[in-house]
């Protein structure tokens, strides 16, 4: 199977030499349910062109500081480039920024939240239940989060399958656009997370802030589940 991930954000600079970039963590995240996986980065901060979508098998875009809101000249380019993918046919896969950009590309309204940030351990109730989550009993799922930014809206044929009082539209489901997006990060270990709220400690975040994260994230995090549904619904998708 042939991944394209779009890399729209990076570690912070004090992150990135002790921790992976955001490909490498999803390469690590989907490469036990899917051994043959091989990936392409195209990395939009970088400069990158993106790929003609006959080339790949799926696609899967990051997340990002970025809001899809932000004048960066790429950030219009990839929704362009999201509506021909689903056009297509091909399958693509959105993580927080990603799941903002997926909805934006489809007609849905993105913006900064009036709850604020959200941030450490974060559950899910499963409302929905799409045919490639037959077999996984769970009726919630925990995943570490970073954003400020949601979902306001529900694009034309969206279906939520996941959500939460915070994040109303945690998981969405795209069937005509073959397509499924998740607000959390399933990439991000907990060590991870806590680490990125630290260094905003002081400056978007409050001492309190962080320290309640930390304290959410001692429980445990459903990163493999989440991995699995993504690989589940990338198989099905391609009818292996």
């Amino acid at each position: 199977m042939q991944l394209a991930i779009i890399e729209t954000g990076r570690p912070p600079e004090p992150l990135q030499n002790t921790w992976p970039d955001y490909p490498a963590m999803f390469r690590a995240l989907l490469a036990p349910e899917i051994p043959e996986l091989s990936t392409t980065t195209i990395s939009l901060i970088a400069g990158d062109r993106l790929p003609d979508t006959h080339e790949q098998d799926a696609v899967l875009i990051t997340g990002s500081p970025y809001g899809v809101y932000d004048s960066e000249p790429w950030i219009e380019t990839l929704i362009k480039f999201i509506q021909v993918t689903a056009k297509s046919g091909t399958p693509q896969i959105g993580i927080c920024f990603g799941h903002q950009i997926l909805a934006k590309a489809f007609g849905a309204d993105v913006g900064k939240s009036e709850k604020g940030w959200g941030i450490g351990r974060h559950v899910y109730d499963i409302i929905h239940r799409p045919d490639w989550m037959q077999n996984q009993p769970a009726s919630q799922f925990a995943l570490g989060v970073s954003h400020q930014d949601q979902v306001k809206s529900l694009a034309e044929h969206a279906i939520v399958f996941a959500s939460s009082d915070f994040t109303p539209y945690a998981a969405l489901h795209y069937p005509q656009h073959k397509a499924i997006s998740f607000q959390g990060h399933p990439e991000f270990s907990a060590e991870f997370s806590c680490a990125l709220y630290d260094i905003r400690r002081g400056t978007k975040l409050s001492d309190d802030q962080v320290r309640s994260a930390h304290q959410s994230l001692s429980a445990p995090v459903d990163n493999e589940l989440v991995g699995r549904w993504i690989a589940q619904y990338l198989k099905t998708s391609l009818g292996r």
